[in-house]
């Protein structure tokens, strides 16, 4: 059996992925805080036809052999951690991370998430939450009478009450950073959760010891770029087709060889 039929199956196996990726990629361009993904691509082992430096004779060697290459297989799915543009929306508990740094979230069994959506509201008990009602952590309650709310770029939540002129503070956001953040696990809702790769998580108040700032009345947008997305479908398109037009000519060759005639 032609090798080339199982290589070429290698590779549309390889592009198959690429397109699961990209497609993920694009169903997610108005996601706030995602992070676009990046399929990456290992050819599998070489067979020794012949081997490179053996003696052919006396005194003389194979300069440079027959290695027969069996394919390729994906390796990784990296997150591309790039910053987003930024989208101005005026709302007080929209907040962006300008810089290193995740936002925590209390999830429903107690672990902590990461996020870099830092798109806020509050749940009924004045409780700064994400969208899907996890609380902003450490825990933050914005008061019942407050008036107005600031954000410091510190990370500072301040508030104007009513009947009082001046602000108080109530509560100081913290920040979460890691040394390899492409190793982060992905568990949906825009969340992440650390793993053995990733490290643990380092944390500290915005600003500081390398951790980004925070800016209200944002939002960060997807870092998905529509066009280098289109031009990926294209590439990994052609080389689908490229390698299912191997298996066809593999597949001519051996009917040729099948009605060789005495």
């Amino acid at each position: 059996m032609l090798r080339s039929l199982y290589i070429a199956a290698t590779g549309m196996e390889a592009q198959k992925l690429n397109i699961d990726v990209i497609a993920n990629n694009l169903a997610n361009v108005n996601t706030v805080g995602f992070k676009k993904s990046r399929a990456d691509f290992q050819e599998l082992f070489y067979q020794d036809l012949k081997t490179p430096g053996a003696t052919s004779a006396e005194g003389s060697e194979v300069p440079s052999g027959i290695q027969m290459g069996l394919g390729v297989r994906p390796i990784a799915v990296q997150k591309i951690f790039l910053q987003g543009d930024f989208a101005n929306t005026g709302n007080s508990l929209d907040l962006v991370i300008e810089g290193d740094g995740f936002f925590q979230i209390m999830m429903p069994d107690g672990t902590i998430g990461y996020t870099r959506s830092g798109a806020f509201k509050l749940d009924s008990e004045g409780r700064i939450v994400n969208s899907d009602g996890y609380p902003l952590e450490p825990n933050i309650t914005i008061p019942t009478d407050t008036l107005n709310i600031t954000v410091g770029s510190d990370g500072k939540i301040t508030v104007l009450q009513a009947g009082s002129s001046t602000p108080s503070e109530i509560g100081q956001i913290e920040l979460a950073r890691f040394i390899n953040p492409g190793g982060l696990k992905s568990i949906g809702r825009n969340l992440f959760i650390p793993t053995a790769s990733s490290g643990d998580p380092l944390l500290g108040t915005p600003g500081t010891e390398g951790f980004g700032t925070i800016n209200q009345g944002f939002v960060e947008l997807s870092n998905v770029n529509i066009v280098e997305e289109m031009v990926n479908m294209i590439i990994s398109q052609r080389a689908y087709e490229v390698n299912s037009k191997a298996i066809q000519t593999s597949d001519e060759m051996l009917q040729i060889v099948n009605n060789l005639r005495r």
